[in-house]
Order: C-alpha cells, then structure tokens, then sequence
C-alpha cells in the first residue's frame, strides 16, 4: 500500500518549485521630483562675471542641486532634469542667461 503522506509531498514539491521561481512583484516607481531649480532667482545674476564661488551662489539662491555651466560656442545634450540650473556665460566669462533644467 501506498503512503499517503508521501503522495502528499510528492504532490507539493512541483508547484513550491514553481513558487520559488517567479519573479518578485514589481515595485510602484517614487513619485517624480518636485520642481527643485527656481530660474527667476537666478536673474539677479546675469551680467556678472563667472567663477566658481558665484557658481554655488547660484546654486544656493535658485534651490538647484546640480550645476552646468555653458561656456560659448558649446553644445549641450537637451537632456531635462528638474534639479540643474544652467549658467550660459559669454567669451568674456559674463552671465549672459540662467536657466533650469
């Protein structure tokens, strides 16, 4: 005669293999980024000149967390990100525009 307990287990190991094989639920993405770069509180600073303690200065008053700088006669990937400010400046290192992005 046969054991029904080991049927039992015979039974189950099949589909606890299946179990264990199936790929995890997918997690719910973050909910995107609020807007972390203000360009209006940027203004105050084209026509000054560019170096790097007014690059942070920059930083500081538009709330960005990153900076790129656009030297002149450069390209720039059109890439938006919501946390950069942009510093365009001219050949003579003046702020020409301050933008976020």
């Amino acid at each position: 005669m046969m054991d029904f307990r080991l049927l039992a287990i015979a039974a189950t190991l099949p589909l606890a293999a299946c179990a264990a094989s199936e790929a995890p639920a997918e997690s719910t993405p973050p909910p995107p980024a609020e807007m972390a770069c203000n360009a209006d509180a940027g203004a105050s600073f084209v026509g000054q000149t560019a170096t790097p303690d007014l690059g942070g200065a920059i930083v500081k008053a538009t709330g960005a967390r990153t900076l790129r700088w656009g030297p002149p006669r450069s390209a720039m990937t059109m890439d938006y990100r919501q946390d950069r400010v942009n510093v365009m400046y001219d050949d003579a290192y003046k702020i020409t525009q301050v933008t976020c992005g």
